[in-house]
């Protein structure tokens, strides 16, 4: 990272428990849709969340790549893709057979292929909301992981810039299609050999770290923010994100 981008960050201390979220729920392209940060932003983040939805961790994590640039706000839009109807988080990790069947029920809905074709929709409806826009990226959360993955390779005219945490599936095929600036940050419920191969795959600009001590989701719904190492690794997460948006959004 550059000199300019690493004096970038201004993230407000991270709340622990009881986050009263700073944005508000509309409807974009008939979906109930987290937006926050300044209304007339020129750029804006699309955030892909993970299986379970609107999380107080996921929504503070909205709010700080909103305005936790000290030169660039963005606005942030997080569309409810499971229409009310997210994972329960018991679920995970799943440790009987009827965890594992809720699970492999619940993913027949979920699959990427489902909700990909949504992401040109969206953006041009969050376009209409603020013609400011001139720019969009990615970041995606565990299944948005895999998300902002597929649709940095497939589709990359929509997002200039791509980041997962904890992504889902990690496929290094995925990584050889992508086409714009991408960052990986995994958890050590990644093995460490798929996010090897995924980076080795890669012919842009990147970012790939592995936090080894963290949970998978440790950027989302799994934080655990009262415990302070993963309070610090999350906002060290949020640094870098910004910090790659800062330099390639």
């Amino acid at each position: 990272m550059s000199k300019h981008s690493e004096a970038c960050c201004r993230i407000p201390p991270v709340v622990s428990e009881g986050y009263e979220p700073k944005g508000q729920y509309i409807d974009v392209d008939g979906l109930k849709t987290y937006v926050t940060g300044p209304p007339d932003a020129d750029k804006a983040i699309l955030a892909a969340y993970d299986i379970f939805g609107f999380f107080p961790q996921i929504l503070q994590g909205a709010d700080i790549l909103a305005t936790g640039d000290a030169e660039q706000s963005y606005q942030v839009f997080m569309p409810d893709f499971f229409n009310g109807n997210p994972a329960s988080i018991d679920w995970y990790p799943p440790t009987n057979d009827e965890q594992i069947a809720l699970v492999t029920e619940w993913f027949k809905d979920a699959q990427w292929s489902i909700h990909k074709p949504k992401l040109p929709g969206i953006l041009q409806a969050a376009q209409k909301i603020n013609p400011n826009i001139k720019a969009w990226g990615i970041m995606g959360y565990c299944w948005g992981g895999k998300m902002a993955s597929i649709v940095a390779g497939d589709d990359p005219g929509l997002f200039k810039a791509a980041v997962q945490t904890s992504p889902a599936r990690i496929d290094a095929e995925d990584g050889a299609r992508v086409k714009v600036p991408t960052m990986m940050l995994a958890s050590q419920g990644e093995s460490v050999e798929s996010v090897e191969e995924y980076e080795k795959s890669l012919t842009v600009p990147h970012h790939v770290e592995r936090f080894e001590d963290q949970v998978h989701g440790f950027m989302s719904a799994r934080a655990n923010l009262k415990d302070g190492r993963v309070k610090a690794e999350y906002e060290r997460g949020y640094a870098l994100a910004l910090k790659f948006f800062h330099e390639h959004l």
